[in-house]
């Protein structure tokens, strides 16, 4: 997967902007009618500390609605979809796993919006045994380095980041080659990566800035140059066939709201654009 490094606007919504999304979602909010109706979520695993939290909102404002949720690396979720598991939204962390549900005749490609954004970092435990202050340090011998394995997001964009950087001089030549000559382990989701960084088991990984902000002080993060770095667009859609199908849409609305785009930046993600 081949991602362009692009400047996107970050930075929580102020105060005021919280107050109008708080009056928004609760007007926006459904009457529970009849018996409780469950919504399947099947959502990348990085997605799983701002899903969580979105599902409480979004279940009070729809009384009615019970969210659950599936969460692991995209890749997986996109093979369930198309063996039929019972899905009603399915969140992805890059487009690919997406376009695979929509090629399988699982998704509507018109139905499909981007509601956030996110971008790489390097975390490292937080006594920082080996003394990782940047990204260029990943190529240092002996390192202990791990990674989200290639056919996930995460892998793919931490490639894109190493291609990318290895194009700078001040690198030096074989920078590429040294850091993938580090890696100890490549896991299943950048979940994994997290926890086996934290847990001192590696000297530093490359994981979400907002899975870096979920770990609290379980880890230290360093930002990656923006000339280095990628967007990783996090696509969403309703599943064709669901009994849910406005349980779903309605959740897709709250996220591309004032209010779900306010805790999606509490949570460390890029608002996503607006779109039409």
């Amino acid at each position: 997967m081949t991602a362009a490094p692009r400047k996107r606007p970050r930075g929580p919504f102020g105060g005021a902007a919280l107050l109008l999304a708080a009056l928004a979602a609760a007007c926006a909010a459904r009457p529970a009618t009849g018996p409780t109706e469950s919504l399947s979520v099947f959502a990348a695993a990085s997605l799983a500390d701002a899903f969580e939290a979105a599902g409480q909102a979004f279940s009070q404002a729809n009384p009615g609605v019970t969210v659950a949720f599936n969460f692991a690396a995209s890749d997986q979720l996109a093979q369930q979809i198309l063996a039929g598991a019972p899905a009603d939204v399915f969140a992805s962390a890059s487009p690919g796993p997406m376009q695979i549900v929509v090629d399988g005749g699982r998704v509507d490609p018109q139905a499909v919006r981007v509601f956030a954004r996110n971008r790489m970092v390097v975390v490292a435990p937080p006594d920082n045994p080996a003394g990782v202050g940047g990204l260029a340090d990943l190529a240092r011998p002996g390192l202990r380095l791990v990674l989200a394995a290639p056919e996930v997001p995460a892998g793919q964009y931490a490639a894109a980041i190493l291609h990318e950087a290895a194009g700078d001089p001040a690198l030096g030549f074989g920078f590429e080659a040294s850091v993938r000559e580090n890696v100890v382990s490549y896991e299943e989701n950048v979940r994994a990566v997290l926890a086996k960084v934290a847990l001192g088991e590696a000297d530093a990984g490359l994981v979400y800035r907002s899975d870096a902000l979920a770990a609290g002080e379980a880890v230290i993060a360093i930002e990656i140059p923006a000339a280095w770095n990628v967007v990783a667009d996090y696509p969403l859609a309703p599943v064709l066939g669901s009994a849910a199908q406005d349980a779903a849409q309605a959740f897709l609305e709250y996220l591309l709201s004032p209010a779900g785009q306010a805790l999606l930046a509490e949570h460390g993600f890029e608002p996503a654009e607006p779109w039409a």
